[in-house]
């Protein structure tokens, strides 16, 4: 693999043959975007930041990108998301989720915002959640958190906060939209395909990807 990513779209190039990039090190001896990187380019708000490119992949449709492992930030091709989430997904819908006990009631409701508002940004998103108070803040993440490892959302970009007169003012927020959604909107095929054949199809895809040492962690995962 080629450590001089230095262009987007050569970043690009790499999440297609991979079909998987962490943004930080999360497997052994596999390629994360930090790694490919040099790491004078991040956050120098620059074209050639990849901290930029991150939520740039799956704006364009790209990537899916989230914490969908182990609670870390992953991008996906488009390729592969179908597969990753016929593992780590569930075949049953939130809402019957819900009501079986396997979904947390603030992630539930937090699901429904984001199903009725494609795109919602963070800050919004917590206030029509009800959990803006400073005490609120971890189970605003921990449901998140939750969303995004079982891939029922995703990030779908950023939004910028805009003040009254219409002008850029403070920092950019995190936008989320459901997996559904982002997959429909970015013409990405439904699989219909059993748990264990999309596991076996991604085992094999890594496979000719990773070493032994970082088999053995992308086995465990999707087991």
């Amino acid at each position: 693999m080629n450590d001089e990513v230095k262009t987007y779209d050569q970043a690009v190039r790499v999440i297609e043959e991979i079909g998987l990039l962490p943004l930080a090190p999360l497997f052994p001896d596999f390629p994360s975007l930090d790694s490919v990187t040099d790491s004078d380019s991040w956050h120098s708000g620059t074209e050639y930041d990849p901290w930029l490119w991150r939520t740039q992949f799956s704006a364009d449709g790209i990537a899916g990108y989230g914490k969908f492992i182990k609670k870390k930030s992953i991008l996906v091709s488009r390729e592969l998301l179908p597969y990753v989430k016929s593992v780590l997904g569930s075949a049953d819908s939130v809402e019957e989720r819900y009501y079986n006990g396997n979904v947390s009631k603030e992630a539930f409701e937090i699901y429904n915002i984001v199903s009725e508002e494609a795109g919602i940004d963070t800050r919004t998103l917590r206030a029509r959640a009800g959990l803006k108070e400073k005490e609120q803040k971890r189970i605003f993440e921990n449901a998140l958190l939750e969303l995004q490892g079982s891939m029922d959302i995703l990030i779908s970009g950023i939004q910028e906060k805009i003040n009254e007169k219409g002008e850029k003012s403070g920092w950019n927020s995190t936008a989320f939209e459901t997996y559904d959604s982002w997959v429909i909107r970015n013409g990405i095929q439904t699989l219909k395909i059993e748990r264990e054949d999309a596991k076996q199809f991604l085992i094999s895809h890594f496979q000719k990807k990773c070493s032994i040492e970082g088999m053995k962690k992308i086995e465990k995962i999707f087991a």
